[in-house]
């Protein structure tokens, strides 16, 4: 495999928006292009592409808040290659290098397949529920 997973670059954004919104991780509510630009504000290392020569194939975004690390936005054009794998992998690494104990992330209850996804490499269904409160409205 020919993958290389790096840091996102400015050059990448739109392709990764785009493979997000293929992959229907985004909402009407949340500007991708926002979520981007607010992650590599903070933590600029943690935003992820698996990139195949100049083609993104794949990305995750994760988070460290000094308690617990967040994984969001894990996608891949090519299934079945272990390219989410990989990135799931490297940002728990980073995670990790970072002095983080453990990593969580949210998956819709109706979203099977990808609880069965996060089941498969060792992710644990947690009993707790998340709430939410908009602070600033995209768009």
């Amino acid at each position: 495999m020919s993958i290389v997973i790096r840091p996102l670059a400015d050059s990448d954004a739109d392709a990764v928006v785009a493979l997000w919104r293929d992959a229907g991780l985004t909402r009407p509510w949340n500007d991708p292009h926002e979520d981007i630009r607010r992650a590599r504000a903070v933590w600029p290392e943690l935003l992820l592409v698996a990139a195949d020569g100049d083609e993104v194939v794949g990305s995750v975004m994760a988070g460290y808040d000094g308690h617990r690390g967040w994984l969001y936005y894990l996608a891949s054009s090519r299934s079945g290659e272990g390219i989410g794998r990989s990135l799931v992998a490297e940002a728990e690494a980073r995670l990790v290098a970072l002095g983080c104990p453990k990593a969580m992330l949210m998956v819709r209850p109706d979203n099977a397949a990808v609880l069965g996804y996060y089941d498969a490499i060792g992710y644990v269904r947690e009993g707790t529920a998340v709430t939410g409160k908009r602070l600033i409205p995209d768009g």
